[in-house]
């Protein structure tokens, strides 16, 4: 069996066991636990594009997480979009900053790459926290659809982040194993060298940003909708919901 085909295989499989485990109904905290543990798949592969592939160490992971995550916010709040149409948005918007940061950062390198992607989640943190539509520093409720699938929306969560990290993981396989991926790894070792040996190194650089981008967006799109009470500063939080737990600034 060729390689492609055992990936989307196992990818498949991988699926099916999430569909089949949401279907048996046990401990809702299972659910819960089992979508932390994939939401992190999906981070930890986002990451590596750029980190790992590329050699970019990005510190501006939790910027790229919570555009995604209040991307989603502002469509509920305005069309109450669907749970799709909040991942494609959310990832889409978290590519767009990924491909702005890319081409703002052209010339740094190293560290200094690093530097400026910190400096990127504080100002997005400044800024929302003091966006008053979509919850601001007091932080916004949000409300789930009835009648889920499984009979409980943690549960229908659990089994979106499972194919989500499957997506995620496959991507990112696919990308390594290709010209891309060579690509990437040249710019990782030396990138002065990859462009003596023409390398397209500034358009990998603005794919890697942009991918990373758009799964860190696609893994914070569903986040509002499994802590429900939403907010970013946790100074000023007021008295959390049941069975919440502090996340991400979140309860």
């Amino acid at each position: 069996m060729p390689q492609a085909a055992r990936t989307l295989a196992v990818g498949l499989a991988v699926v099916a066991a999430g569909v089949l485990i949401a279907s048996l109904r046990v401990n809702p905290y299972l659910y819960f636990a089992g979508y932390v543990i994939f939401q992190y798949i999906v981070i930890a592969t986002a990451w590596n594009i750029l980190g790992g592939y590329a050699g970019y160490v990005n510190f501006g992971t939790p910027a790229f997480f919570a555009l995604g995550a209040y991307t989603a916010v502002f469509l509920i709040q305005s069309i109450r979009a669907p749970l799709p149409v909040l991942i494609l948005a959310g990832g889409l918007v978290s590519a767009l900053l990924g491909l702005g940061i890319g081409y703002l950062t052209l010339r740094l390198r190293g560290v200094f790459f690093s530097i400026a992607t910190l400096a990127l989640s504080i100002v997005l943190q400044t800024m929302i926290i003091n966006w008053e539509y979509v919850g601001g520093s007091r932080g916004l409720s949000v409300i789930r659809p009835s009648s889920p699938p499984f009979g409980s929306y943690v549960t229908f969560l659990f089994t979106v982040m499972v194919l989500l990290a499957v997506l995620a993981v496959t991507a990112a396989r696919f990308i390594e194993r290709s010209w891309i991926g060579r690509g990437l790894a040249a710019l990782r070792d030396n990138e002065e060298a990859a462009e003596c040996m023409g390398v397209p190194t500034l358009r990998l650089k603005l794919f890697a940003t942009t991918i990373s981008g758009f799964l860190l967006g696609v893994a914070g799109a569903p986040f509002p909708a499994l802590r429900r009470r939403f907010h970013k500063d946790p100074r000023t939080t007021p008295a959390p919901l049941p069975r919440g737990g502090p996340a991400l600034g979140c309860r």
